[in-house]
């Protein structure tokens, strides 16, 4: 039995580093795609949206499922929904305007901004040692962004926002409905991008253009990869303990590290990376103790029954 145990959480572990392992290359797709001047980053938004929507579509028609379902007018849905487009556009004008090393670091503070939020707003309960790792882990949030007088980076901005809007998302997952299939929160999901991409279009200068062939095709690979991840995240989510599997996903940032320095030419400071462990410190420990308090309230529960 104990052997079983381990070899659904090694099979989520790797499907977990899948999962960051796509998604760092959608990310990679996306910034190359926006960084050739061949697309704005409204337009590349909105087609990376349709794409993807479009395969999950595809995915739910073989799984027998309803692409459209009127679980997604409930009001946990929608506002994951409106948090999700707050974390698609930021998300994007952050991948398109500031360098990845930079944008992904900031990222792996959403699930440290989750447990506050699960705090504030569902009442929960966290004790001493995991309020220090959050505080540790905004620490180094700020050594990235590096707050000044004269205020924050701008573009740095960007990667907050997104990052405060996928923290929001995940939060609302917590109340959204059990029954929705993962195949249509995948059609959902990549419809908010596509929203998303069209509010960045509304404020962009000059009439919307069709992308240039090549970044056409960078977008085709960021839908693939986009789609990949999120099936292989879903897939890790649901195989093996959340507190083993979990923290397997800040390995997207060593994924993007890569992709920054041997794509883009990216040099990341000591201060950069000293906060980016910082955060991920913070989260493993966060992600570890929270899996060690819902071992003990399982077995708690087994001794009564």
């Amino acid at each position: 039995m104990h052997g079983a145990a381990m070899s659904e959480n090694l099979k989520g572990s790797i499907y977990m580093i899948l999962a960051m392992l796509g998604f760092g290359i959608e990310d990679a797709f996306f910034k190359s795609a926006t960084g050739t001047g061949g697309v704005t980053a409204g337009m590349a938004t909105v087609q990376f949206g349709l794409l993807a929507m479009t395969l999950y579509a595809a995915y739910a028609k073989v799984q027998g499922v309803p692409v459209w379902s009127r679980a997604y007018l409930r009001r946990g849905l929608l506002i994951r929904t409106g948090f999700e487009i707050v974390g698609r556009l930021f998300f994007a004008l952050s991948l398109a305007y500031t360098p990845l090393s930079t944008t992904s670091a900031i990222l792996q503070a959403a699930p440290l901004v989750v447990m506050l939020g699960a705090v504030v707003v569902l009442g929960e309960r966290i004790g001493p040692r995991r309020w220090a790792a959050m505080a540790l882990g905004f620490v180094g949030v700020l050594l990235i962004v590096r707050p000044s007088p004269s205020g924050i980076e701008p573009n740095a901005v960007f990667a907050l926002l997104g990052m405060i809007g996928f923290a929001g998302r995940d939060l609302a997952t917590r109340t959204a409905p059990a029954t929705v299939h993962a195949a249509q929160l995948g059609v959902l999901g990549f419809a908010v991008v596509s929203m998303a991409g069209l509010v960045i279009l509304f404020f962009e200068p000059g009439s919307p253009t069709l992308p240039a062939p090549g970044a056409a095709l960078l977008l085709c690979g960021t839908a693939v990869a986009g789609v990949l991840g999120y099936t292989a995240m879903t897939f890790a989510m649901r195989t093996g303990e959340v507190g083993v599997v979990a923290p397997f996903r800040y390995s997207r940032l060593i994924v993007a590290l890569i992709l920054a320095y041997t794509l883009f030419g990216e040099r990341p400071d000591a201060m950069t990376l000293f906060g980016a462990a910082l955060i991920v410190g913070a989260g493993i420990f966060s992600l570890l103790r929270d899996g060690r308090a819902g071992a003990k309230r399982d077995s708690a529960l087994h001794r009564q029954t």
